[in-house]
């Protein structure tokens, strides 16, 4: 991995931190927070290979639509949503996030 490549995995990871529990954010919404917003699909890629499984809560990272990830990398898309009910996070059916009333708010 390159320095590039590993100072935009930290930045993503930074960013994850501070999602509150309770909320999520989109894929994009990371990125354009990082100043990257074109850069989704990377942010995703980041969270897959997330070095801090319990520290860094990938689990709150979602699609825009509020979609959970089919291949959540830390036990699948049951326990993504099983995390997210533990801690409040409301589903509209059953692989999608209340968006309106759950979404972190920072930077939109």
């Amino acid at each position: 991995m390159s320095i590039s490549h590993t100072h935009f995995f930290e930045r993503v990871y930074e960013i994850v931190e501070q999602i509150p529990k309770g909320r999520v954010a989109s894929y994009g919404q990371v990125a354009t927070l990082m100043g990257a917003p074109r850069c989704a699909r990377q942010v995703g890629f980041a969270l897959h290979s997330n070095p801090r499984p319990g520290i860094i809560p990938c689990h709150r990272v979602v699609f825009a639509d509020g979609r959970i990830c089919e291949g959540f990398a830390f036990g699948g898309p049951e326990v993504q949503r099983s995390m997210l009910e533990a801690e409040g996070v409301v589903f509209l059916d059953e692989t999608h996030v209340d968006m309106k009333t759950c979404r972190w708010e920072v930077g939109l």
